[in-house]
């Protein structure tokens, strides 16, 4: 098949991709005015001027690498960069996936590149032939070559990063859509705020300025449930069809992975297992997953369990939150949490629509696997470990666990209405104890807040939890910038 293919039919196929060669702009669909907060992270390794790094945009499908990518090209064209100096590639195209990375840059440096100075933008590179190797390649043999790449199957890129990748190139999570971003994508109005608040900042307000504060951001609770439903895809989030974009959800984020990532890359032969294990976790999402368990159920062994459980968090549908030992950094590999990389993804595999808003367990699972996601994301790039802590004697649990290197801080969903905290819980102990820096109970109700009487612990409400973590990470992101 190799041999059908010519220089000329790859060339007309990047012509057809690279539109800017001739007209010297990229269309506003794929350059979106918007951009993420990871956008921020991948421009600054991008364009170091001392550190030069390959960068590797990895996430779920759907969540906006590509565009992130665009938004780049788009920099460089407004930077007065030769269009002809801009390649883009995407290997989801069966032409491009049978033809070496080698080739394809041969083509284009010896009919369109003008000079030297050349950026390489390299979609789904997970299925380009040795793409490891090539890269290793340009990066050594090309100093005037910049690359950014991405891809949604994971478990090639971490199996590949240290026999190439290290000093070479850089790693850069794209997680689906915070609340923050959310509201941001719909052009939700949100109010204007310091930019150094935070969540934990709240327990230094007196309870004039706390009430105070969180009436400017009550409006905000009535576009949280949607988020909940089907918030975290920027494509879908700006739809109002929850039903279709929940369909989408299945077909081009959960299928798309469990049916062809997983043959094609992984060699899964039985993909009835996997999606007996995946609609599992849809329904069990936030709770302790025993691969014992789940082999005794479906009939599968357990290495086989343990086997698909790390393709599905490396493949981006899931995360996983381990033990934490509180007495220092440790962190326990027994007995994991899982949650599913979005909350929408559990109400379109299970087929679930408004009525779900109704179900009080169920939404517990849902804000707590929603708390997850925004926690692991805003500590992704840091040292502080995120996990949950259970006491092997009495049982007793905090849902998260961040440990820093000289704090902790805790927190405790409590999604309900009139939520109670008793002096024996877990929380309630360890926020007394030193080196607890901060102690967080989420609630349900935008008038559930301020501090426990008998404990440092803050009460939030889930909505405001989420918009301030994604506040305070925006920030951030624009000053490392």
């Amino acid at each position: 098949m190799k041999d059908l293919i010519t220089d000329e039919n790859v060339l007309q196929v990047l012509r057809g991709y690279n539109r800017w060669w001739d007209t010297g702009q990229i269309n506003d669909d794929f350059a979106k005015p918007i951009k993420r907060f990871a956008y921020f992270d991948a421009k600054k390794s991008f364009e170091h001027q001392t550190i030069r790094r390959h960068v590797i945009l990895t996430g779920p499908r759907r969540v906006g690498k590509s565009t992130i990518m665009y938004q780049t090209i788009n920099d460089l064209l407004t930077s007065n960069v030769p269009s002809k100096n801009i390649l883009y590639v995407s290997f989801d195209h069966p032409l491009l996936k049978m033809s070496e990375i080698d080739r394809i840059i041969k083509v284009y440096t010896h009919n369109v590149a003008l000079g030297e100075n050349i950026y390489l933008f390299l979609d789904e590179i997970q299925y380009a032939h040795e793409w490891s190797g090539w890269l290793k390649t340009i990066y050594d043999n090309n100093p005037s070559f910049r690359v950014m790449a991405t891809g949604s199957a994971s478990p090639v890129l971490n199996d590949k990063m240290p026999e190439s990748g290290v000093g070479r190139w850089v790693q850069i999570q794209i997680p689906t859509l915070s609340f923050y971003e959310y509201l941001e994508l719909r052009r939700i109005d949100t109010p204007v705020l310091n930019e150094n608040i935070k969540p934990t900042s709240l327990s230094a307000m007196s309870v004039p300025e706390l009430h105070d504060f969180m009436g400017k951001l009550q409006p905000l609770e009535k576009h949280f449930h949607r988020y909940l439903l089907i918030g975290g895809f920027p494509e879908i989030a700006q739809s109002d069809d929850v039903s279709y974009g929940q369909r989408i959800i299945r077909e081009d984020v959960v299928d798309k992975v469990l049916k062809r990532d997983m043959v094609s890359l992984f060699k899964v032969r039985h993909i009835d297992e996997l999606e007996r294990i995946f609609l599992y976790l849809c329904m069990t999402t936030g709770n302790i997953i025993e691969a014992t368990t789940i082999s005794n159920h479906m009939d599968i062994t357990r290495p086989t369990a343990l086997k698909y459980l790390e393709f599905l968090e490396l493949a981006n549908l899931i995360y996983t939150s381990y033990p934490v030992d509180m007495s220092g950094k440790k962190v326990l590999k027994a007995k994991p949490k899982v949650y599913l990389a979005d909350a929408a993804i559990r109400n379109a595999v299970l087929l679930q629509g408004e009525e779900v808003l109704q179900d009080a367990d169920q939404m517990g699972m849902i804000v707590e696997s929603a708390v997850y996601k925004h926690v692991h994301t805003f500590y992704y790039n840091y040292n502080p470990k995120v996990g949950y802590f259970r006491d092997s004697s009495s049982q007793k649990e905090i849902d998260f666990v961040v440990m820093m290197p000289n704090a902790k801080i805790l927190i405790e969903i409590k999604y309900r209405e009139h939520p109670r905290i008793k002096e024996n819980e877990a929380i309630v102990e360890w926020s007394k104890r030193e080196g607890t820096a901060a102690s967080l109970l989420i609630t349900k109700n935008g008038d559930d807040y301020g501090l426990l009487d008998h404990a440092p612990i803050m009460r939030i409400p889930a909505f405001a939890f989420l918009y301030l973590l994604g506040h305070a990470e925006k920030h951030r992101s624009k000053r490392t910038v």
